[in-house]
C-alpha cells in the first residue's frame, strides 16, 4: 500500500529532497551539504534520483538545534529564558516583585521579605518556627557529620533530615509548600551548632543565627547589619543555584530536595563560597596594612580578586551599597572598612572594578569576629526563600519544561562495538 500524496509505501522513512531540507532549515541548499560535510546530516541518492535526499527526522532534528542555538527555539523543554515575576535586575538597581528590594529590605525584616517573595504579600509581624521533630533529625544528622564540615555540608545534611521528618513534602500545593517554607528556614538555622555561649533559640531569625556565627553578644547595630544582608540576598533572579532549584522543581521534586538543588551549587567559589574568598583577603590586607602587597599577589599568582565586580552589575553593587552604609555606623566596622576601600582603590589601577555584596558581607563577617566560612552560611540561608519562591514559581509551570535536548557532537552511529581496552574518539 502506497501513500496516496508522496507515493512512497505506508510506514517508509520520509525522506526530503536538497531544497525541502533547505526551506526547512531555513538555508541556502549550498549549506545543507556543507551540513553533510561536517557529519550533521546524511544523505542518501535514490536509485534512478537526479540529487540527494535527506531523512525528515533527521532535517527536523537539526532544525530544531540551531533553533535552540540561535536562543529561538519552541521546542517544549529548550526554552532560551525562564519568564519569572520574582525578581528583576535592571541598571544598577533589582526588585522583587516590582518593589525596590533595597527600600523593601530597609524597612522589612527577612521574615516578611520572605513572605512577600513568596506570595507577594505582606504579613507584617511573619515569624518562622520550626517543630521540635524536625529540629530534632536535623541536627542528629548534623551532630553526625566530621568535625571539619563546612556550613553548606550541615546545611545540606540538615535539609535531607528535615524532609524525613514531614510525611506530607511530597504536597506540592501552594498551602502546603508556604507551610514547608516556613518550617524549613528556621530549622537549617537551628541545625547549626552554637558558638555563642548561653545561646537560646527565640526572637527573629537574624537573631538566632547570629549565635551561630560568633561568640560576641548580639548587639542591635550588628542585628540590623545581619538581618539587612539577609533580605538583601534573599533572591538575585536566576543565579546558578537558582536554575539548580528550578530544574529539580520543574521534575517535581519536593520543596526540601529543590532547596538541597541549590545548596549543591552554592559551594561553588564563584557563587556563595565567594564571601569567604573576601573575607581572607580582608584578613590579610588588615594583617599587612597596605592592600597593595596582597592585591599584587593574588594578581602574580593569576587569581582573580574576590569581592568586585560583577557581571549584572556595571556600577556598584546596590546589595553591597547598601550594607556598607549600615556598616559605617558601627565603630567597631571601621577598620574594615578603611580595608575595602582600600583594595578598591588599589584595584582600580588595574581595572575599573567596583565593590560587590561579597566584600561587604566580608567587611561584616571581620568586625564581628566570625569565622570566613559566615558569609557562606548568610548567604545560604537567606537566599533559601528565593529558592522556595522559584520553586513555588515552577511547580505552576508544565512538568519537566526545564529538560533540554543535549546536541550530540560524537561519532555518528552505527558503530561497531568497541574492543577491550578501546576508547571513543571524535570523528
Amino acid at each position: 500500500m502506497r501513500d496516496r500524496e508522496s507515493g512512497r509505501p505506508v510506514g517508509a522513512e520520509r525522506r526530503l529532497s536538497t531544497k525541502e531540507a533547505a526551506a526547512l532549515l531555513g538555508v541556502k541548499p549550498e549549506t545543507v551539504y556543507a551540513y553533510v560535510s561536517r557529519g550533521q546530516l546524511s544523505s542518501r541518492r535514490e536509485p534512478g534520483g537526479r540529487g540527494s535526499t535527506f531523512a525528515a527526522a533527521e532535517v527536523e532534528a537539526l532544525a530544531r538545534r540551531n533553533r535552540r542555538e540561535s536562543g529561538t527555539g519552541t521546542v517544549p523543554g529548550t526554552e532560551s529564558s525562564v519568564h519569572t515575576r520574582i525578581t528583576l535586575i535592571d541598571t544598577d538597581r533589582y526588585y522583587f516583585r516590582g518593589v525596590d528590594a533595597v527600600e523593601l529590605a530597609a524597612r522589612h525584616p527577612y521574615e516578611e521579605v520572605a513572605e512577600w517573595l513568596w506570595t507577594g504579600r505582606l504579613r507584617p509581624g511573619a515569624a518562622f518556627h520550626a517543630p521540635d521533630a524536625s529540629v530534632a533529625a536535623a541536627r542528629r544528622a548534623v551532630d553526625a557529620l566530621p568535625e571539619h564540615a563546612g556550613p553548606v555540608d550541615r546545611l545540606r545534611v540538615a535539609a535531607a533530615a528535615a524532609a524525613t521528618a514531614d510525611p506530607l513534602r511530597f504536597d506540592l500545593s501552594e498551602a502546603a509548600v508556604l507551610g514547608t517554607a516556613r518550617v524549613l528556614v528556621p530549622t537549617l538555622v537551628a541545625a547549626l551548632p552554637p558558638v555563642s555561649p548561653g545561646h537560646r533559640d527565640e526572637g527573629p531569625l537574624a537573631r538566632r543565627l547570629w549565635g551561630r556565627l560568633s561568640g560576641r553578644p548580639a548587639d542591635e547595630a550588628s542585628l540590623k547589619v545581619l538581618d539587612r544582608a539577609l533580605s538583601l540576598l534573599a533572591d538575585h533572579d536566576l543565579a546558578a543555584s537558582t536554575l539548580a532549584v528550578r530544574v529539580a522543581a520543574s521534575a517535581r521534586a519536593h520543596a526540601y530536595a529543590a532547596v538541597s538543588a541549590g545548596l549543591g551549587v552554592i559551594e561553588g567559589p564563584l557563587h556563595g563560597a565567594a564571601g569567604g574568598l573576601a573575607h581572607r583577603l580582608l584578613l590579610e590586607v588588615l594583617d599587612q596594612g597596605s592592600a597593595a602587597p596582597v592585591i599584587a599577589d593574588e594578581l602574580r599568582a593569576g587569581r582573580r580578586i574576590p569581592g568586585l565586580g560583577h557581571r549584572l552589575y556595571a556600577g556598584e553593587d546596590p546589595r553591597a551599597r547598601a550594607l556598607f552604609a549600615l556598616l559605617e555606623e558601627i565603630p567597631a566596622a571601621a577598620p574594615a572598612l578603611a580595608a575595602a576601600r582600600d583594595i578598591v582603590a588599589t584595584t582600580a589601577r588595574h581595572a575599573p572594578l567596583h565593590a560587590n555584596v561579597d566584600l561587604a558581607l566580608a567587611v561584616f563577617t571581620v568586625s564581628s569576629g566570625m569565622p570566613a566560612a559566615a558569609g557562606e552560611t548568610i548567604f545560604a540561608v537567606a537566599r533559601t526563600a528565593g529558592w522556595i519562591a522559584h520553586a513555588l514559581e515552577e511547580y505552576g509551570e508544565r512538568p519537566l519544561r526545564m529538560r533540554p535536548s543535549g546536541t550530540y557532537v560524537g561519532p555518528r552511529p552505527p558503530r561497531p562495538l568497541p574492543g577491550p581496552g578501546e576508547e571513543a574518539h571524535g570523528g
